[in-house]
C-alpha cells in the first residue's frame, strides 16, 4: 500500500510540474526539510539549504516570466523537455523500497508522461487565448496554472488520491473551456459568412 501511496505522489507531483516545473520542488524541498516527506536516498541533496534558496528564486522567475507577453509562449516550447525530465526526477524522488531498474522505468512513464501530457493541454490552452484574446487573456491562464501546480502540490503531501481528484477535475474544466472556445469560434466564423453573403446579395 505503501508502494503504491508513493507512485501516486510521484505522479501528482509530476502533474503538478506539467503546470510549473519549480512549484512542485519547492514544496517537497520545504516538506523533507521539516520532516514531513522521506526522500529517496539519491535526492536527499533537495532538502540543502543551498538546494532550497535555489528553489525559492528559480519558482520565483519561472512564475514571473509566464506574466510576460510572447516569453510565456517562448518558455511553453522550451519546457517540453523540462517538463519530462521534471516528471521523471519528481516521480523517482519520492519511491522508496522498489529496484532502481522498476523504480526510473516507472518514473519516466508515468512521470515524465503525466507531466509532459499536462504541459501539451496548458500550452494548448495558452496558445488559444494568445489568438482569440491578442495575449491579453494569457495572464489569467498564467495565474490559473500557478493555482493548479500550487494546489496540487501540497495536497498530495497529505493525500495523493485527492490531488488526483483535483488534477482531473482542472483537466476536465480546460477541455469544457477549449471546448466553448472553438464552439465560440465557430459561430462568429460562420456569421461573418452570413454577413459576407448579405452583402454579396444586396450588391446584386
Amino acid at each position: 500500500m505503501q508502494i503504491i501511496l508513493s507512485i501516486l505522489l510521484g505522479v501528482s507531483l509530476s502533474a503538478a510540474a506539467g503546470f510549473r516545473i519549480f512549484v512542485p520542488f519547492l514544496v517537497m524541498s520545504m516538506a523533507g526539510r521539516a520532516g514531513f516527506l522521506t526522500l529517496s536516498p539519491e535526492f536527499a541533496w533537495l532538502t540543502s539549504t543551498p538546494a532550497l534558496i535555489i528553489l525559492i528564486v528559480a519558482t520565483i522567475l519561472e512564475i514571473l516570466a509566464f506574466y510576460i507577453p510572447v516569453v510565456d509562449n517562448f518558455l511553453d516550447l522550451i519546457a517540453v523537455p523540462a517538463a519530462a525530465i521534471a516528471g521523471t526526477v519528481l516521480t523517482a524522488s519520492v519511491i522508496t523500497d522498489i529496484s532502481p531498474m522498476f523504480k526510473w522505468t516507472l518514473a519516466i512513464i508515468a512521470g515524465g508522461g503525466v507531466a509532459t501530457a499536462i504541459h501539451g493541454v496548458t500550452t494548448a490552452l495558452r496558445g488559444a487565448s494568445t489568438v482569440m484574446t491578442a495575449g491579453l487573456g494569457n495572464n489569467v491562464v498564467s495565474s490559473a496554472e500557478n493555482v493548479s501546480s500550487t494546489s496540487i502540490s501540497i495536497l498530495a503531501l497529505f493525500s495523493p488520491i485527492l490531488a488526483i481528484i483535483l488534477l482531473l477535475v482542472i483537466i476536465y474544466s480546460i477541455l469544457k473551456l477549449r471546448k466553448r472556445r472553438k464552439r465560440a469560434k465557430t459561430t462568429i466564423n460562420r456569421e461573418d459568412d452570413i454577413v459576407i453573403i448579405d452583402e454579396e446579395g444586396s450588391s446584386e
